[in-house]
């Protein structure tokens, strides 16, 4: 019996990895799969294997709302200030500076007027990516212009949120004074029998969800979007008490009664329009 001899396989010399260009798959958060982005993008950025809905742009959401080149953008270039002269590790303005540059927007709101189907609607969004979309002056009063727009041209009124970061620190009381103002300014809405269409996405939380967002006629979700006040973690070291499965998710909150509907975002303009055409029905 041969002790020693050749090898029965043969060893390959290692081969240089092959470059992949970058942004070609994103790994779902949801299932864990992996995605070929224009798979994906077609999809409007909803996982095709496990509908997890991935957290999109400003942009992106205009485009997949309004009518091609029907959106007009008003007081684009209104920016932020630094009423606190506030210091950090990074002071406020830059900050802005940094959030403007990755972004490529002023601030986190976005607000205009265009088409959805056959109406034409006044629109306010806020995007996480900008300082987690959390609400300053600037977001305050974008948000009530849009509501002072709906009020003179008569049209309904519509927002989006995407504001995970509540009120803005940097700007202390001139923050949390925006609740009061973009509450007065929906209440207006009421009054003049416009129609308020809020619809939520992941993530809302702090001053968004305890003002204008829950002040609506109809107030529709995404499918798993965290809402909340407070965080988690934060709730459960105060009540010193486990939180239910799901607990701030769209779900629980449609169970509770706190939200009208939950609607997939590849349905969500459909669904948009057809309540206003109730709406609109309603009024004539």
């Amino acid at each position: 019996m041969a002790w020693f001899g050749k090898r029965k396989y043969t060893v390959l010399p290692a081969t240089k990895k092959r470059d992949i260009p970058d942004g070609l798959w994103t790994k779902c958060p949801g299932c864990g799969e992996i995605i070929y982005n224009k798979n994906l993008n077609k999809n409007l950025n909803v996982c095709p294997n496990c509908g997890f809905h991935n957290r999109i742009s400003v942009q992106e959401r205009i485009a997949q709302l309004i009518d091609r080149n029907t959106f007009i953008e008003y007081d684009k270039s209104m920016q932020s200030v630094d009423p606190l002269n506030f210091k950090s590790y990074k002071n406020y303005k830059d900050k802005i500076a940094q959030e403007q540059k990755k972004t490529g927007l002023k601030e986190a709101a976005v607000y205009g007027e265009g088409d959805i189907g056959s109406f034409h609607v006044s629109i306010a969004l806020t995007d996480y990516r900008f300082i987690m979309g959390s609400m300053g002056s600037v977001v305050g009063e974008k948000v009530t212009r849009a509501v002072e727009l709906a009020i003179d041209k008569k049209i309904p009124f519509i927002s989006v949120s995407g504001s995970g970061g509540g009120a803005r620190m940097y700007e202390g009381i001139y923050s949390l004074m925006q609740m009061a103002k973009t509450s007065a300014a929906v209440a207006r809405l009421s009054d003049k029998k416009i129609p308020f269409i809020s619809v939520i996405t992941d993530p809302t939380g702090g001053g968004v969800s305890a003002s204008f967002a829950f002040q609506a006629d109809v107030i529709i979700a995404e499918p798993r979007a965290l809402i909340t006040f407070a965080g988690p973690r934060v709730i459960e070291q105060t009540i010193h008490q486990k939180l239910p499965e799901g607990f701030q998710r769209a779900e629980f909150l449609l169970e509770h009664g706190m939200i009208d509907m939950i609607v997939e975002r590849v349905e969500l303009k459909k669904k948009l329009v057809d309540i206003i055409r109730h709406f609109d029905s309603c009024r004539k």
